[in-house]
């Protein structure tokens, strides 16, 4: 695992952390800190 997928494995379960805690500002740092993630794996996952 190196440095980019493990950012992006960090901030997909900071999102989800905070989306169970929300107020309107965590569900936009939610969201973005998400998609990060989600966009630094795809290469990873095909």
């Amino acid at each position: 695992m190196n440095v980019a997928m493990t950012n992006a494995v960090i901030s997909i379960v900071a999102g989800i952390v905070i989306l169970i805690k929300p107020r309107l500002l965590n569900y936009i740092v939610a969201l973005y800190l998400i998609i990060v993630g989600v966009v630094g794996l795809l290469p990873h996952i095909r």
